[in-house]
C-alpha cells in the first residue's frame, strides 16, 4: 500500500508540475514528451493524463481522511477537537 501511495503522490506531483508549466510557459511537457504540440493529445499522453487523474481521486480518498483524522500539526493551522 505504501508504494502505491508514493506513486500516487508522484504522479499527482508530475500533474501538477505540468500543469505550472502550461499556466507560465503555455508548454505542456507531457505532450512534448510524446511528441505532440501543445494542447493537442495522442492515446500515450491520454493514459498520463488519466492515472494523473486516478492518482488524484485516489489520493483524495485515501490520504485526506487521514490527514483531516490526525491530531498533529498540520501544514495548514493545528487542529483542535470538539
Amino acid at each position: 500500500m505504501k508504494g502505491l501511495n508514493v506513486l500516487a503522490l508522484v504522479l499527482v506531483i508530475v500533474g501538477a508540475l505540468n500543469w505550472g508549466l502550461v499556466a507560465l510557459f503555455e508548454w505542456d511537457l507531457v505532450a512534448e514528451i510524446f511528441g505532440e504540440a501543445f494542447g493537442t493529445t495522442n492515446v500515450a499522453s491520454r493514459i498520463i493524463y488519466g492515472l494523473v487523474g486516478l492518482a488524484g481521486v485516489y489520493l483524495a480518498v485515501t490520504l485526506l481522511p487521514a490527514i483531516l483524522r490526525s491530531d498533529a500539526q498540520l501544514a495548514f493551522g493545528k487542529r483542535t477537537t470538539a
